[in-house]
């Protein structure tokens, strides 16, 4: 039961402290949509989604209103299109521009799935697929695409790094009057997982259920207002804390994700808790560790106290809900944290400590701006580094990092809303192609061979 004071205190969470549902995403399987040409194909795939989402932005309407909690984003994510494109991937775009109209159609902020999972081997239909995403990219505005290219369990395939440095390199050349902006939209996974809510890596697994609802909450705000009111507290104490304000926000966010799924006619998914910042202050997770005694992020001890806080986050939240999945964790990406933000344009958080930083927190390496001209080969070998974090320690990783064309270290790039602006980080400049360009597959750990 709730008494006056639950009550104000989450009044307080959301008016003050950045409390929300930061999205509730709706997957939708489309391989019932396969037919005998692409034209066809994308045909069922525009009714499909825009028949079961066809409510999803009234009902988050209507949810925000009866319980005072504001649902900021409403989005969709589909099968992986490489699946549904793979008699005609040559003709994959056609499958894009459908998905995008859907989304313009029922008003949704983005829509997750043009994505193919090549983390073993890349079938052709699959290299074929992967080509068209710069372009595909470049022409939508509200598609969002993953590309997953190593697991815990298969190793790491190094020809699909390669392929999609390149890729990386191509669409931000192809979007470079927007600088860059289409690889806002483009992640590079590690260990990706079915159910994530969040753009832009969301696809929907093909061992989900036919439609489901995952509901992202995040408030990285109301941990460190809570850290405020322990202001000398040890570090067991601190992580109690932090556990107990998880535990809070997670069972906002499953009464919001039943009742969602209820109304939209699908089975309820996950609720993934991740401290998901935005540009707006008071909305930090860089805060949090600066709250917890870094004069800023990026200093030594950044890394255990991201450790703390991510590890605290996850313990709350699966006392919270039987059904925690997707990320649940701790973001850093620096374009949209304020925090990271102004570490940046200190000086003070290189992309070394963040490479570090994802090891212990929930993706990786995520909207980070680095020089145009940074090589293909360089891009492959971050992403290389990343998912080797990613299947050494069996969590998810991802690249997301956008090579602005024309600027270089010094400048600055304003992407605007929710995705924020960035200063342009160096990057190690020492050459990697050799490496990058022995292909192959790096193979599993030891430790994956489990049976």
């Amino acid at each position: 039961m709730f008494n006056k004071y639950d009550v104000l205190e989450t009044i307080d969470m959301i008016e003050r402290e950045h409390l929300d549902i930061r999205t509730i995403t709706m997957g939708i399987s489309l391989l019932p949509c396969i037919a005998g040409d692409a034209k066809s194909t994308a045909e069922k795939v525009y009714d499909t989604v825009c028949a079961k989402a066809n409510d999803i932005v009234k009902v988050a309407k209507q949810l925000s209103g009866e319980y005072g909690i504001p649902i900021v984003n409403k989005r969709v994510s589909v099968t992986p299109v490489s699946l549904i494109c793979a008699p005609f991937p040559d003709q994959a775009q056609l499958i894009g521009e459908a998905l995008d109209r859907a989304a313009k159609e029922l008003g949704i902020d983005f829509l997750g799935g043009y994505s193919a999972l090549v983390h073993k081997g890349t079938a052709d239909y699959e290299k074929i697929f992967v080509e068209s995403i710069p372009e595909v990219l470049a022409t939508t505005e509200r598609l969002c695409s993953s590309v997953n290219i190593g697991s815990s369990k298969s190793g790491i395939n190094m020809d699909a790094v390669r392929q999609m440095g390149e890729i990386v390199k191509r669409t931000a050349e192809l979007t470079k009057e927007t600088d860059g902006l289409g690889c806002a939209k483009l992640v590079v996974f590690a260990n990706a997982v079915e159910d994530n809510p969040f753009m832009a890596g969301a696809f929907h697994g093909v061992g989900e259920s036919g439609t489901v609802i995952n509901v992202g909450v995040s408030g990285p705000g109301v941990v460190k207002h809570a850290l405020e009111n322990i202001p000398d507290a040890n570090l067991t104490d601190a992580a109690e804390t932090i556990k107990r304000t998880a535990f809070k926000i997670t069972r906002a966010g499953q009464l919001i994700a039943k009742e969602a799924a209820k109304r939209l006619g699908a089975e309820f998914g996950i609720v993934d808790l991740s401290l998901a910042p935005t540009p707006v202050m008071g909305d930090s997770v860089a805060h949090i560790l600066e709250e917890l005694g870094l004069e800023c992020v990026g200093a030594h001890g950044s890394t255990a106290a991201l450790a703390m806080l991510n590890d605290a986050v996850k313990k709350g939240g699966v006392m919270a809900s039987s059904h925690v999945g997707g990320l649940s964790g701790a973001f850093i990406p620096v374009s949209e944290d304020i925090g990271m933000i102004n570490a940046a344009e200190k000086g003070v958080l290189h992309i070394d400590k963040l490479e570090a930083m994802t090891a212990v927190c929930s993706v990786g390496l995520d909207m980070i701006a680095i020089p145009g001209d940074t090589p293909a080969s360089t891009i492959s070998a971050i992403i290389a580094d990343e998912a080797a974090i990613g299947t050494i320690n069996n969590k998810t990783t991802a690249v997301r990092v956008i090579p602005v064309p024309g600027k270089g270290v010094g400048d600055s790039v304003e992407f605007g809303g929710l995705l924020g602006r960035a200063p342009i980080m160096p990057v190690n400049t020492a050459d990697s192609s050799k490496f990058i360009s022995r292909g192959g597959r790096i193979p599993a750990p030891i430790h994956s061979n489990k049976n």
